[in-house]
C-alpha cells in the first residue's frame, strides 16, 4: 500500500512531467537524437522542422499506461518508427541529479526523444 505522502509526491512529479511534455515548463529542455530526427526526415531543414513538429504533436497526445505513475517515459509509433522518450531530473545548473523532482524550484527537466538504438 502506498502512503498518502508518497501518492501526493508522485502526483506532483507527474503533473510537472506533464507540463514539461506539453511544452509549458520554461525551464525544461526537449531534445531529439540525430538518429531519431534522421529516421523521420530526408535531411533537409524543412523536413526536419516538419518531423520535429509531428513528434512534438504525438508526444503531447501520448496517453500513459496505469503502470507509469510518474509519467516520465513511454514510446509511440510515428511514420513507421517507434519513438522512445524519457524525462530526467537535474539540478538548476544541469550538472547533477535533482534532489527533489517534486520541487520545480530546484529541478530542471530534460525530455529526450530517441530511437531504440539510442537507448
Amino acid at each position: 500500500m502506498i502512503s498518502t505522502a508518497t501518492e501526493t509526491r508522485l502526483e506532483a512529479v507527474a503533473q510537472l512531467n506533464d507540463r514539461c511534455r506539453q511544452g509549458f515548463d520554461r525551464t525544461a529542455k526537449i531534445v531529439m537524437t540525430r538518429a531519431c530526427l534522421g529516421a523521420l526526415s530526408n535531411g533537409t531543414l524543412a523536413s526536419e522542422a516538419i518531423a520535429q513538429a509531428h513528434v512534438l504533436q504525438a508526444l503531447r497526445r501520448y496517453t500513459f499506461p496505469a503502470d507509469c505513475p510518474e509519467r516520465d517515459h513511454g514510446q509511440f509509433e510515428l511514420s513507421g518508427e517507434t519513438i522512445h522518450f524519457r524525462i530526467d531530473y537535474y539540478d538548476a545548473s544541469l550538472e547533477w541529479g535533482s534532489e527533489d523532482p517534486a520541487d520545480a524550484s530546484v529541478t530542471r527537466r530534460v525530455l529526450t526523444l530517441m530511437l531504440r538504438e539510442d537507448l
